[in-house]
């Protein structure tokens, strides 16, 4: 190989390596529940909330970064770090809220799953739960979620087929810019509660928990921990920030080509209201139109999207809950154990799966599920994101690497947007 090639390849290979938790994480969050949300507010209000991908970029890194940073730092979990530092009450108020959060949307991908499954298989709704749900368990519980998140990962360029969309349809580029860059607010009930829902799928509770724990993992991995300590160099937070940045850049940049996409292809359509997995299929439509039976392609494209986005999003969620719960009890937790040594851990992975698995069979709909779930994950990050800006922002538990000025002022700045979209989406229900 020539010496040129071999330092492009060398390149390439130090980028891949520099990528981890940052990556998976921003991947996941372009799980079912924000890519249904994504595309309803994209059919209901076309590019009026457009501007949400820009503006919450810099506040979504902010905040994965300060998570990052705090489990680089210790060596632990968020709520190992709240339950030694703020003592055991918050700690399991904060175990509550990621536990009721997670459960809820692990039960909105899974049915989202089964949804998509349903629009290219001859298969039923209930198996197909069912069959999802024992795959997940079996692989996150007997298989390294390493090597798992691998295979999944390529199924998540199915994402991909959205940004395609967005350069092949003609675009009104003037309209969308502005829309992009300039916000937009309407004060009543069904944009606030969408925005809510926009937000919350974009800056979730469960993404706070895996990214500072699966930096602890790398660290046993990489053995950086003596005695539990972590020892950590200027090099090591600059690996995390560019890792992190990556992901929640991606995250975002599909975030607003989703709703792009579903704007210009169903809003302009008239159809604003997306009532089923086969709706929100039809805005990929003009990426297959000049194939036959191109209907059928698009459903296959979104429903792969779906089921992988989803088989890579569902144990990010019941994982992240069980480091919360394994956290607060001093249990064994970490996934490269096998399930004779972390009963515990693998117990709730269990358990929040079957839960959510239930939620499927109460007769709620899979994409207004989905939609809930995220004004719920809005909601309930308020809170979390105080916490975590409080323990960034701790020179006793984080000392030299305490967040600085321009962290704590874009974590500020989400607390206030998330609490205020919460208690707007809140007050207008009444007056609606």
């Amino acid at each position: 190989m020539p010496a040129k090639d071999r330092s492009k390849s060398s390149l390439f290979g130090r980028f891949l390596s520099v990528l981890g938790p940052g990556l998976i994480t921003g991947a996941a969050d372009d799980d079912p529940s924000g890519i249904a949300t994504y595309s309803q507010t994209g059919a209901q209000f076309g590019y009026g909330q457009l501007w949400i991908a820009m503006f919450t970029l810099p506040l979504m890194t902010a905040i994965q970064e300060a998570c990052a940073r705090i489990g680089l730092v210790t060596g632990k979990g968020i709520v190992a770090v709240v339950k030694d530092h703020y003592g055991a009450k918050i700690a399991i108020g904060t175990v509550l809220l990621v536990l009721i959060a997670n459960t809820i949307n692990i039960g909105a991908d899974i049915g989202a799953m089964a949804a998509a499954a349903e629009l290219i298989l001859p298969i039923n709704f209930v198996a197909a739960t069912l069959t999802f749900t024992a795959v997940i368990l079996i692989l996150e519980i007997f298989t390294s979620y390493r090597v798992y998140s691998r295979v999944l990962k390529w199924l998540a360029l199915a994402l991909l087929s959205y940004v395609v969309t967005v350069f092949i349809v003609p675009q009104p580029w003037g309209e969308i810019l502005r829309a992009t860059f300039v916000p937009h607010i309407e004060f009543n009930f069904a944009f606030l509660f969408i925005i809510t829902g926009v937000i919350g799928t974009t800056i979730s509770p469960y993404m706070f928990f895996w990214e500072a724990s699966e930096e602890v993992e790398e660290e046993r991995e990489r053995h950086m921990l003596d005695a539990g300590k972590p020892k950590i160099s200027a090099a090591d937070v600059g690996r995390m920030r560019f890792d992190n940045f990556f992901g929640m850049l991606s995250s975002n940049v599909t975030t607003w080509c989703i709703i792009v996409a579903t704007a210009t292809v169903l809003h302009k359509a008239g159809v604003t209201n997306i009532a089923t997995s086969a709706d929100a299929a039809k805005a990929l439509e003009p990426l297959v139109h000049t194939f036959p039976h191109a209907g059928y392609i698009a459903k296959l494209i979104f429903a792969v999207g779906i089921i992988g986005l989803g088989l890579l999003a569902v144990p990010v969620l019941s994982g992240s809950a069980s480091y919360a719960v394994s956290e607060a009890f001093n249990w064994r937790a970490s996934l490269s154990y096998k399930l004779e040594r972390a009963h515990g851990f693998y117990g709730v992975i269990t358990i929040a799966t079957l839960v959510g698995l239930l939620i499927n069979f109460v007769g709620i709909d899979p994409i207004k599920a989905l939609i809930v779930t995220a004004v719920i994950n809005g909601v309930v990050a308020v809170p979390l994101i105080f916490l975590i800006g409080r323990i960034a922002n701790n020179s006793d538990i984080m000392g030299e690497y305490k967040s600085g000025p321009v962290s704590n002022v874009l974590v500020g700045v989400a607390f206030i947007l998330m609490g205020a979209a919460a208690v707007g989406t809140f007050v207008s229900s009444f007056m609606k």
